[in-house]
C-alpha cells in the first residue's frame, strides 16, 4: 500500500510520519515534491537552496518514485506530502495509484505555529484551499469523500484515532506507531534544522492543545480566509 498523506505545514505531519515509520513493515518518504515545487515557483523558503539540492527538482521523476516500488521491501509506503508543493504545473495522474488521506489543523493553530517560522505567511503558503482542491478532485476519482483525519483528534486519543485510521486504510493498527526516539532522524528531509525542533524532542504525540490561539491583525484574518476550507473537511473526519 503506498499511503499519500496530504497537508498543509504545521499540521502535525512529521510526528504522523515517526509515527507510521516506527511500524517495522513501512518506510516513509519526507515531503516527495519539496525541492520540485522550489526550483518551479522560484519561492523563498527556509533553506532553498540546500532543500533544492538535495531533491530531485523533475516532478515527473518524483511522482514516478511516489508509484514505484516500496524502499526497503516494506509493504506500505508512507509519503508525507505538503498541499501547496502540488502546483498546477505539476501532472496529477500519480495521485490514483496512491491511497490518498488529507490531515486537517484548525487554521488558528496553523498560523500561530507557522509565522513563529516564517514571517508573514499568505493563505497560499498555509495550503488550506490546495487541500480543499486536492480533495475534490480525489473525492471525483473515487466517486467518494476520501479519508480525513484532524490532529486535535490524534493528539486527544493517539490510539483510538490511529486505530480508526488503520482501519479505513485496511491495515491492521501496530501500537508502535505510538512511540518513537527522539531526535533527527535518517528520513528527515535536508529541511529539518529549521522546522523539527519540536518534533526532536518527542517520543510520542504531545498532549491535546488548550483553547485556540488569540491571533490579532493579519494573522487573525488570515485564518478567517482559511477557515471555511477547515471546515468543510473537518465535517467528515474520522
Amino acid at each position: 500500500m503506498k499511503i499519500a498523506m496530504w497537508s498543509g505545514p504545521r499540521n502535525l505531519s512529521t510526528a504522523m510520519m515517526y509515527s507510521f515509520a516506527a511500524r517495522p513493515d513501512c518506510a516513509v518518504w519526507d515531503e516527495p515534491f519539496y525541492a520540485a515545487y522550489l526550483a518551479a515557483t522560484g519561492i523563498d523558503h527556509p533553506m532553498k537552496e540546500a532543500v533544492i539540492a538535495a531533491g530531485q527538482v523533475d516532478a515527473g521523476a518524483v511522482a514516478a518514485a511516489c508509484t514505484g516500488p516500496v524502499p526497503g521491501g516494506k509493504t506500505i509506503y508512507y509519503q508525507k506530502h505538503m498541499t501547496l508543493h502540488m502546483i498546477p504545473d505539476f501532472d496529477r495522474g500519480f495521485m490514483k495509484a496512491l491511497t490518498n488521506v488529507f490531515l486537517i489543523r484548525h487554521p488558528a493553530r496553523v498560523v500561530a505555529s507557522y509565522s513563529r517560522k516564517r514571517e508573514a505567511p499568505t493563505l497560499a503558503d498555509i495550503g488550506f484551499v490546495q487541500q480543499a482542491e486536492l480533495f475534490d478532485q480525489v473525492a471525483g476519482w473515487m466517486g467518494r469523500a476520501p479519508v480525513v483525519v484532524d490532529s486535535a483528534d490524534i493528539r486527544a486519543n493517539p490510539q483510538e484515532t490511529l486505530e480508526k485510521l488503520c482501519a479505513a486504510l485496511g491495515i491492521s493498527f501496530d501500537p508502535a506507531m505510538l512511540r518513537w526516539l527522539a531526535g533527527p532522524k535518517p528520513y528527515d528531509g535536508a529541511w529539518a534544522p529549521h522546522w523539527y525542533n519540536a518534533v526532536h524532542a518527542s517520543t510520542g504525540f504531545d498532549e491535546p492543545e488548550g483553547p485556540l490561539p488569540d491571533l490579532s491583525g493579519d494573522y487573525a484574518r488570515l485564518a478567517d480566509q482559511a477557515l471555511p476550507y477547515y471546515e468543510k473537511l473537518r465535517a467528515i473526519a474520522l
